[in-house]
């Protein structure tokens, strides 16, 4: 008699970063697992200032739910990511199921770290706007600069850049940091 593995041996990138322990830095991007050191001071300063002023007005006007990262956001088979900043509108909190967010948020903010401009404006972008997140915007960590991405019929439209300042038209608010 042959015996059998009883563990289930992982096929995919996605079945590998399911496997990972709670806290470990890493994303899949297209069914490829992408390892990072933790945020700079200076990042980590950038994202708890917008998501302070984010967090205010959501819970002020009870539209939703606002988080910082990290957080698995599971958006398809082969994306799974842990944003900054995750906004989700309160007719869309369905996507929180067993503490994972499975699905698009309606807002992604991801502030730049050394190395991730490429993939945050590539392939991540690509991923949100396939995937229908409503808003995404992405800070520049050194000049506070903010490129702003808004779905419209299934394609993200892009803003000039504009320094310290995300413009969110689905929330109606601007907000400066």
């Amino acid at each position: 008699m042959i015996a059998r593995n009883p563990y289930k041996v992982p096929r995919t990138a996605m079945e590998v970063f399911e496997m990972l322990p709670e806290g470990t830095l890493c994303q899949v991007i297209d069914n490829i697992i992408y390892m990072s050191p933790a945020p700079t001071f200076e990042h980590q300063e950038i994202v708890a200032e917008i998501h302070f002023q984010i967090l205010g007005f959501v819970k002020k006007e009870n539209l939703g739910k606002c988080v910082q990262a990290p957080l698995d956001v599971f958006l398809d088979d082969n994306n799974a990511f842990q944003p900054d900043i995750v906004f989700i509108s309160n007719p869309n909190l369905t996507i929180v199921k067993e503490g994972k967010v499975r699905g698009a948020p309606d807002m992604v903010v991801e502030v730049l770290s050394q190395g991730t401009k490429d993939k945050d404006l590539g392939k991540k972008k690509m991923a949100y706007e396939r995937n229908g997140v409503k808003e995404y915007f992405v800070v520049e960590q050194k000049t506070k600069k903010v490129y702003s991405f808004y779905l419209k019929n299934n394609k993200y439209e892009t803003s000039p850049k504009i320094k310290s300042k995300i413009i969110s038209k689905l929330l109606k608010k601007t907000f400066r940091f």
